[in-house]
């Protein structure tokens, strides 16, 4: 993987992130983990990495894939490249779209760019979910010992097997961050903080 290479994997999930920085997590993990250019675990950790920092998260993924893998020049074409798009659609758009924005074509366009990049939103918070909550790997592992699936959930009963696919101190710690969030109005800095300290005490 070149750095030109790179650039141009940024251009393209920065041309086709519509609907928020969480899309652009989803174009990223096909572009790099499928390719094995970022591992899994790695991708996990910059995604909490570039939640925790201000900023976009979609540009933070993008300078911190860059500095991880060529440096501090890196971080720069990668985030240039993830920007550059979008750039130069804001441009052309604040040029064109007084004169068309509200004939019907136009409209029905939005229309379908919403309901499209919510379903990539939707499939980007179940990843974030799978990778953060549930622990897939231990779970088939048990699955390995017991001799299979079926046994593992006919000879120990349906409780300890979903314990084992949904530990229950991530998803306690996720439920209780939710309900603080809702109910108190907590900075998100503070809840991120606290997150960080559980994982230490408790992960």
């Amino acid at each position: 993987m070149t750095l030109l290479q790179l650039f141009f994997i940024f251009v393209y999930v920065g041309a086709f992130t519509i609907g928020g920085g969480l899309v652009a997590i989803s174009l990223m993990q096909q572009q790099l983990v499928a390719r094995g250019i970022i591992s899994p675990e790695e991708f996990l950790n910059m995604i909490a990495i570039s939640e925790s920092t201000p900023g976009p998260v979609g540009i933070n993924m993008a300078t911190y894939v860059g500095y991880k893998l060529f440096g501090f020049g890196g971080s720069l074409i990668t985030t240039a490249g993830v920007v550059l798009p979008s750039l130069v659609c804001i441009i052309v758009i604040a040029k064109f779209f007084g004169k068309f924005q509200e004939r019907p074509l136009a409209r029905s366009i939005f229309y379908g760019l919403l309901a499209g990049s919510c379903g990539m939103i939707a499939f980007a918070v179940w990843q974030v979910i799978a990778v953060s909550l549930v622990d897939i790997p231990a779970f088939t592992s048990a699955a390995e010992t017991a001799g299979g699936f079926g046994n593992l959930f006919s000879r120990e009963g349906l409780l300890k097997p979903l314990a084992v696919l949904v530990p229950p101190v991530p998803l306690l710690m996720a439920a209780a961050a939710a309900l603080i969030y809702r109910v108190g109005r907590v900075h998100p800095l503070l809840l991120i903080a606290l997150g960080a300290v559980g994982g230490i005490l408790f992960l």
